[in-house]
């Protein structure tokens, strides 16, 4: 009969509806919900970014000196737009009047002129015109944006301003504009494998997340320099969550290192970042700072940061760091101590004790 035909249809496509919803009930590994005590500060964060918070645990008097480096270079740039001001405002406005036709000691008759005298004028003023324009382009907007900020996420001295100096403070990055735009696209759902866009973009935002929760990053940078091509700083993010933090809206242990992003259908969700092998990563933090030491003790201190440099650039390249990349890697950390007539292999087990960091290969 008919109507038994219908409901076994019904029977079906309710069975089929009811898997794809169970299916698709939580985030895709190794995305998951965010964590609920964060959920006061999130709600503050406009979506379309990824953000990632974490602690800075250096000390306040480390901070404050790190801060008086953008503030004595801000000055000093204001400084110069001031005297540059001063200096070149005459001569553009006597510039500007001759060219209404009140002549000055800039008027020029190209007829009194030879054409050597005349090129260099014209090639002096173009030189002026120019520098003028680069300044203005790229160099006095630093102040301004330093002071006041070129967004309406705040300004570093706001931030500043107002969480002060503290021993262990709160750093929350934002994605720049370009590489995250997947997650501003309309109608691509960067959860959906089937779609390349989504995909290529899923596997762009974890890449670079991880590379910029590395454990030899977050160790070797203070927060504030943590900014690069890829992450800005969110000073209005970092003074909700301290504001939360102060006001024990939100506890502070919950800002340690998270990955943020907004999702049409799952809302906020993070990433998992395996933040639970910690024992590893404190025992690989151990092992780094017992081979600076070494190095250190050797004279060769410098060379520890330029073998950090070259991890940070390795584990950064596109593709992630394969096992392939790895062996490559090895080899030229190899030869980069070879070079400096050191025996990475032999220091790191007369230091360490151990054949390689810990929970790497």
């Amino acid at each position: 009969m008919p109507p038994t035909k219908t409901t076994k249809g019904k029977s079906r496509l309710s069975g089929t509806s009811s898997s794809k919803t169970s299916k698709a009930s939580s985030p895709p590994y190794p995305f998951k919900s965010a964590p609920a005590s964060l959920e006061p500060f999130y709600a503050t964060l406009p979506p379309g970014h990824v953000y990632i918070t974490h602690i800075d645990p250096r000390p306040a008097a480390f901070k404050r000196k790190l801060f008086l480096v953008p503030v004595a270079l801000n000055l000093a740039v204001a400084a110069l737009f001031v005297w540059r001001l001063a200096y070149i405002t005459p001569y553009y406005l006597a510039l500007f009047a001759s060219t209404l036709g009140y002549a000055n000691e800039t008027t020029l008759r190209a007829a009194d002129l030879g054409y050597g005298e005349l090129a260099r004028v014209v090639l002096r003023r173009a030189a002026s015109f120019l520098l003028d324009f680069v300044l203005a382009l790229f160099v006095w907007p630093w102040p301004y944006e330093f002071l006041v900020g070129s967004t309406p996420r705040a300004s570093p001295v706001a931030w500043r301003w107002a969480v002060g100096f503290r021993e262990k403070e709160v750093y929350v990055r934002r994605s720049r504009d370009g590489w995250d735009g997947v997650l501003r696209a309309k109608g691509v759902d960067l959860f959906d494998g089937e779609v390349r866009e989504a995909r290529e973009g899923k596997e762009e935002v974890l890449a670079r997340v991880r590379a910029a929760t590395a454990p030899m990053l977050m160790q070797q940078k203070s927060g504030y320099l943590t900014m690069n091509g890829d992450w800005d700083l969110d000073w209005r993010g970092m003074m909700d969550a301290t504001r939360l933090v102060d006001e024990k809206e939100v506890p502070l242990d919950a800002f340690g290192t998270v990955a943020l992003l907004h999702h049409g259908k799952f809302g906020w969700v993070c990433v998992d970042l395996g933040n639970g092998e910690t024992v590893e990563q404190e025992e690989r933090r151990k092992q780094v700072l017992a081979f600076r030491d070494a190095l250190t003790g050797l004279g060769k201190e410098d060379l520890f940061f330029r073998w950090v440099e070259m991890i940070q650039f390795e584990t950064t390249q596109p593709g992630g760091f394969t096992p392939e990349k790895q062996v490559v890697a090895a080899q030229k950390i190899r030869d980069l101590f070879k070079s400096n007539d050191v025996d990475f292999d032999g220091l790191w087990k007369e230091t360490v004790g151990t054949d390689g960091l810990a929970g790497m290969p």
